[in-house]
């Protein structure tokens, strides 16, 4: 399994998740869970960064933070080495407690900072289907649900713990307590209707954000020299080609000139397009290009054809 990427630089947002190992509970009884909390008030004081949301479920749990100094691995990894301490010495047992590495999401926080605390909030609550709507009647069980930020944010507790910031609520309005009310508004509609799921935006299992946050983060990645990284970016290069290559094609009616493109062009495994194509396998794929490449040395026009293609691709990609 490929270990989770990192993009780390000062003031980042993240969006953090941790699954117990073999899906095993991380969160045995309220004491625990008490315990997690103290040790997140831990991590805020000792490594400066800014929690803005969190949710405990039995057996992971998100969090919703910002990292001032550029020290999202040092900070969590803290978390969960000190928590497992703490969880194993309680239960008298030995060993992971969490499945690998965390998760981290880097977010753009002025565009998805709304979707994303009311999603991390509604999980006791949301079904496991994501199409379905959440039962109207666990409205209640939400808001009584105290393993989450969701109650400081909808005002239903006079005020949170010190180490939570508070300053997200501005996204909701500048006055705390209008701010709160609209909040719980927006909430509430997603007892109403399906869940807005936010991953389904992410771009290569990393980046929730626009163009700006994407070079960032394939900046900062480029000057790592780990495989996984170096795997990261030539994926997204191939996906733009892809992409690319797909607009220059759109008006293309020949469909062994559209298997050739792909192929040659967008570096395509002939079983992928055989595939796509309706092919019983890579070998027919393979005789088309080949056939087609054959015919166009005879074809001017044919070959005119194909180097025209090359040449848009190439003033698409510049």
């Amino acid at each position: 399994m490929a270990r989770p990427l990192r993009v780390e630089f000062p003031n980042a947002t993240y969006h953090v998740m941790a699954r117990g190992n073999e899906r095993r509970a991380v969160f045995r009884d309220d004491t625990d869970r008490r315990r997690f909390l103290e040790t997140l008030g831990e991590v805020v004081e000792r490594f400066g960064v800014r929690l803005h949301a969190y949710c405990l479920m039995p057996n992971h749990y998100h969090l919703l933070l910002e990292t001032p100094r550029a020290n999202l691995s040092q900070a969590v990894g803290w978390l969960q080495v000190t928590y497992t301490v703490r969880f194993n010495r309680r239960h008298r047992r030995s060993g992971p407690l969490f499945q690998g590495r965390f998760k981290a999401q880097l977010i753009e926080a002025d565009e998805y900072a709304q979707g994303l605390v009311e999603y991390v909030h509604l999980n006791p609550v949301r079904p496991r289907q994501k199409q379905q709507r959440i039962d109207a009647a666990r409205a209640d069980e939400l808001d009584q649900y105290r393993w989450s930020s969701h109650r400081v944010y909808a005002g239903l507790e006079r005020k949170g713990p010190g180490w939570l910031c508070q300053d997200w609520l501005e996204y909701w309005g500048p006055e705390p307590r209008a701010a709160r009310a609209a909040y719980r508004r927006s909430v509430a509609r997603w007892f109403t209707e399906t869940v807005a799921n936010p991953w389904e935006q992410l771009i290569g299992g990393l980046v929730l954000g626009g163009a700006g946050l994407l070079a960032k983060a394939q900046k900062h990645l480029s000057q790592k020299a780990a495989g996984d990284e170096v795997r990261w970016l030539g994926q997204r290069g191939q996906n733009g080609l892809r992409e690319r290559l797909g607009a220059v094609l759109a008006a293309e009616p020949d469909a062994r000139i559209q298997v050739w493109a792909r192929v040659r062009l967008g570096g395509e495994r002939g079983v992928a397009v055989a595939r796509a194509c309706g092919y019983q396998d890579g070998s027919g794929v393979g005789q088309v290009v080949r056939r087609l490449e054959q015919r166009s040395v005879q074809d001017g026009e044919l070959r005119r054809k194909l180097e025209r293609i090359k040449a848009n691709l190439s003033r698409v990609q510049s």
